[in-house]
């Protein structure tokens, strides 16, 4: 059987790809072998004994659902295929063609989310409550968008035939998705005068219609400012491409647990701690955006994310 680790004894995806990471290929077919005979039976034969190593997993449990079939773990291209470029990745095409026309400015920074855990977790029972699922994201989103309100220049658009800069006095923050069509960016708009949980429950709503391929004209413009959060996927740094015609994106990467010393004046044992950490990776459009500018607007929100009550206390 496979040794399950999830909640419950339930078997969890990872439980499934580790345990065919173990089990010998010729070992897996023969099981794949025995479990086609015994569903080949007929109705009224009595079914053979179960292999003691074959998996069994409920069709229902999220395992079942996203574990890749053998087949297509193990197939490969016989030939040549053409895949044609339409659709949301056809705009994509045009859209990246236009942002890569930007000279980027690029500024990477750990953050230390320690004491954001246990602020994030005091939040959640208010956010159980109202029945939304409180990630760090909408934290992060809250915090950015306190911390334009001090960089406003860094919320805004560029026109470069005009050669003007519109500072956009809403802070409508795009939030980039992996969706079934492919990267998309719906926008949680006013963030500016909305609570953490306000936008929590915008996130989720977004994500629904993410899934459900419902996101339209109405979600997917406006946006004056980027946030990306690839670490939900994999990776600490990245190069994020500038959305034209804003003029910054964020890359948030995964969090990790790492050790660090609370008093760098005196790095000893005593203050040695695990911390846990996310990395920042920004890019500016560098034609309107010096680095100066950047490296403050990344110090004021980490000083948030790093001290939730100092957040709390500008909160309007």
């Amino acid at each position: 059987a496979v040794p399950a680790t999830g909640k419950g004894g339930r078997v969890l995806k990872g439980d499934v790809l580790a345990y065919l990471a173990n089990v010998p290929l010729e070992e897996r077919r023969r099981q794949a072998a025995a479990l086609r005979e015994q569903e080949a039976a007929p109705a009224g034969a009595a079914p053979e004994p179960a292999q003691p190593n074959v998996p069994r997993i409920d069709s229902a449990s999220p395992a079942a659902a996203s574990a890749p079939a053998p087949a297509q773990a193990l197939g490969r291209l016989a030939e040549d295929q053409v895949v044609p470029v339409k659709g949301i990745q056809r705009i994509m095409v045009k859209s990246m063609e236009e942002s890569l026309k930007i000279p980027h400015f690029n500024y990477m920074e750990e953050y230390d989310f320690t004491e954001m855990v246990d602020f994030r977790n005091q939040l959640r029972a208010n956010a159980d409550r109202r029945g939304v699922n409180l990630s760090y994201m909408p934290i992060i989103i809250k915090a950015a968008s306190l911390s334009l309100v001090q960089h406003p220049g860094l919320n805004a658009h560029f026109n470069a035939t005009a050669s003007e800069v519109v500072q956009k006095a809403s802070h409508n923050i795009g939030v980039a998705m992996d969706t079934p069509r492919g990267l998309l960016v719906p926008v949680i708009r006013d963030c500016q005068q909305k609570s953490i949980i306000d936008i929590a429950q915008d996130l989720v709503r977004l994500q629904a219609l993410g899934a459900d391929n419902k996101l339209g004209e109405a979600e997917l413009t406006g946006g004056t400012f980027t946030l990306s959060n690839i670490g939900a996927i994999g990776g600490t740094y990245a190069s994020p491409v500038i959305p034209a015609p804003t003029v910054m994106i964020g890359a948030i990467g995964r969090m990790q647990t790492v050790p660090r010393f609370r008093d760098l004046t005196n790095p000893s044992a005593e203050s040695l701690y695990a911390a846990k950490v996310m990395n920042m990776s920004w890019a500016a459009d560098h034609r309107v955006v010096d680095g100066a500018t950047v490296a403050r607007f990344s110090n004021q929100l980490k000083s948030y994310i790093e001290s939730p009550l100092a957040m709390v206390a500008d909160l309007s």
